[in-house]
């Protein structure tokens, strides 16, 4: 096959793989970027596969930082653009089932090619726009087929996250297994438990923002591939609810996991226990438990002014882009308007701080200063109190003679 037209992308990086054939290499585009193009999808990023040797690379070009040299990758820094190149490799056996133990360099584009994934991620193109294909992956494509490159076993033994990468794919290209790859992950699911949480969590967070996601998570059931993601062991049934909902791709991951939590059960106190286990960042905890608070708010009632700030205006229009998941009209426009007409958006908006309340009263600094400056933010907020200095230490005075009664 002959791609007459490259992209931008692939045209900007030509000059390096002429300097590498002019010294007498080998070069050829390689990898998800060649099977984006042959899709016809947006190209991410450009990856050259050579027969030359990092030390190689490193004399042709000025400009090299060592990003993987042990395996034979060499970052290429060429105009303002940088790309990585790696040298054909064959690799020995995988006792960790993820890395190899001895990585041997190699003249050979098909030893190279043979130690790939899948089919759909073994072509190569040459710089003409000649497509390599060794292992028919172009009919592959054509069928939306997912096939191992050789023997699935041998494959998925290598590097077990694999399995979670073809999972991956289905989510993202729609693709379905071939019947023994698919065969294959249903008996090598196991392997998994050697792989890193992190590294799971990666794919599976891919998986999750995929627009066939639902296809996907039925395939993560019945291989059993689940059974490896932490706390989702006792879940498969909700995660088949899951996978039944309406097949809206999620904007982030925070609004994946959020609509997953539901269908779990799984109530405000857990997610920051349950996120940990996958060792995910504070910042998307934080914002799971806010639109998970957020969603069950707005399944009882339309978003109020006191929950619009408590969200702020992302959190707020995330919730609203999860109504059509239940059956609900977003109301976007809404929460907009609501949102900009509240009279303050921060605590820290307030006419009055803390040192204001302490020079107004003769307390000592206590539980009563956050108390205090709660109320009058909801007050403010709910438009029960002007955000004017004299009306809230006014208002207060009010709060703490209400207290002494008390």
């Amino acid at each position: 096959m002959q791609l007459v037209n490259l992209p931008e992308e692939f045209k900007l990086a030509l000059p390096v793989m002429g300097q590498i054939e002019q010294a007498g290499f080998e070069a050829y585009f390689v990898g998800g970027s060649v099977r984006d193009i042959l899709l016809g999808h947006k190209i991410h990023d450009v990856d050259i596969a050579t027969s030359a040797f990092p030390a190689e690379i490193k004399a042709i070009f000025p400009r090299t930082i060592d990003i993987g040299i042990e395996h034979g990758t060499v970052l290429v820094l060429y105009q303002d653009e940088q790309y990585e190149v790696t040298t054909f490799r064959t690799e020995s056996t995988y006792q960790d089932f993820r890395r190899p133990d001895h990585v041997q360099f190699v003249r050979s584009l098909t030893e190279d090619l043979k130690r790939r994934d899948f089919t759909i991620n073994a072509f190569a193109l040459k710089d003409d726009g000649e497509v390599i294909d060794l292992f028919d992956g172009l009919i592959d494509l054509k069928e939306h087929v997912l096939r191992a490159v050789g023997n699935p076993h041998e494959r998925f033994h290598e590097d077990a996250l694999r399995m979670m990468r073809g999972l991956r794919f289905v989510s993202q290209l729609g693709f379905s297994f071939e019947i023994e790859t698919f065969d294959a992950i249903s008996e090598n699911h196991t392997l998994l438990e050697k792989i890193s949480v992190e590294r799971i969590y990666v794919e599976f967070s891919k998986l999750l923002l995929g627009k066939f996601r639902n296809q996907a998570i039925r395939f993560l059931v019945e291989t059993e591939c689940y059974l490896y993601c932490p706390g989702l062991r006792y879940y498969g049934e909700a995660l088949l609810r899951f996978a039944d909902l309406k097949p809206i791709m999620f904007t982030t991951v925070a609004q994946a996991w959020t609509v997953l939590f539901e269908q779990m059960g799984i109530g405000q106190k857990l997610i920051r226990p349950f996120l940990k286990e996958w060792k995910a960042s504070n910042d998307l905890i934080q914002e799971v438990q806010a639109l998970s608070w957020g969603l069950r708010v707005r399944q009882e009632h339309l978003l109020r002014p006191w929950e619009i700030y408590q969200l702020g205006l992302e959190n707020s229009l995330a919730v609203e882009a999860l109504m059509p998941f239940y059956n609900l009209v977003p109301a976007r426009d809404e929460v907009a308007k609501i949102y900009a007409a509240l009279p303050i958006k921060h605590l820290r908006e307030l006419e009055i701080n803390g040192n204001d309340l302490l020079q107004k009263f003769t307390l000592k600094p206590g539980k009563w200063l956050k108390d205090i400056l709660s109320q009058l933010e909801y007050q403010v907020v709910t438009g029960s109190l002007k955000n004017d200095a004299k009306a809230l230490l006014d208002a207060a005075q009010e709060i703490l003679r209400a207290g002494e009664q008390n």
